[in-house]
């Protein structure tokens, strides 16, 4: 029987194992798919079980995003371009990264009809998710696009990357028509984003990628000052399908069954 994981630190919040045994047992395959929390000591031994085929294939969440790339063999061009990788599979005896986090984001921002085109983004977060959202956000052809992180450096080396977004120090709060929550914050109740958000306009998009508690304080806040809010339920679905795609083959079907399963 075939082994799939999703790895992170922490993990007991990822529903990624409902989800994917749902769509394995679904499309009668032999697998399963579990959840482990890891080290940062412990992704050689990861791929080395991917090379020798005790593991079929890994889904990386937070903070390992960046920090599995040393240990990869090829990249795919969405997993180079953003240095950011979620998805992993072994082709032709190569270890290759992938990053579906693009796809997940892009698909999940169209189902809710929001319109990107030339929208100002306010990105909270420089994290191993961020370079997949800028790069999805230009694909979807906004007009500008701003980071603020806790560590100011960390959302200037992304940079590196796109040389064309702007940074601002966490807490300055300039103009957008989006802002995502891209922090861990939140995860946890008792998180706090310590952020004043009173003075902005109504009917600001208030998108944050957690989708685990359903409404995090940053979307609650967001709704009692009147602004449209969207949890990262749907982005999550999308990088997960499109990561069932690459292992096995077959799109799953996204059905009332697999909300029913999400739901908290």
């Amino acid at each position: 029987m075939k082994k799939y994981f999703v790895i992170g630190n922490p993990i007991d919040h990822s529903l990624s194992p409902l989800l994917h045994n749902y769509w394995i047992q679904h499309n009668n395959i032999e697998a399963v798919y579990d959840k482990k929390k890891i080290e940062d000591e412990d992704l050689k031994n990861l791929i080395l079980e991917i090379k020798e085929k005790r593991v079929s294939g890994i889904n990386i969440t937070v903070p390992f995003k960046k920090k599995i790339i040393p240990y990869l063999e090829k990249l795919s061009p969405e997993a180079n371009s953003t240095q950011s990788v979620n998805t992993i599979f072994l082709d032709k005896e190569q270890v290759i990264g992938h990053n579906t986090d693009i796809f997940g984001f892009e698909s999940g921002i169209k189902e809710t009809k929001f319109n990107l085109l030339n929208k100002e983004i306010l990105i909270l977060g420089a994290g191993g998710v961020v370079s997949s959202i800028i790069f999805a956000l230009k694909k979807l052809k906004v007009s500008k696009i701003t980071v603020s992180n806790r560590t100011r450096d960390k959302a200037e080396n992304l940079k590196n990357l796109f040389k064309d977004i702007d940074v601002v120090n966490w807490g300055d709060m300039p103009n957008f028509d989006m802002i995502i929550n891209a922090t861990s914050i939140g995860l946890n109740n008792k998180d706090e984003m310590n952020l004043d958000f009173s003075k902005l306009s109504k009917n600001k998009f208030f998108y944050d990628l957690i989708y685990n508690p359903n409404e995090t304080k940053f979307l609650k806040k967001g709704k009692s000052l009147g602004n449209i809010t969207e949890n990262g339920k749907m982005m999550f679905i999308h990088q997960a399908s499109a990561a069932f795609k690459l292992w096995h083959g077959v799109w799953p079907e996204i059905d009332e069954k697999v909300f029913r399963l999400l739901e908290q």
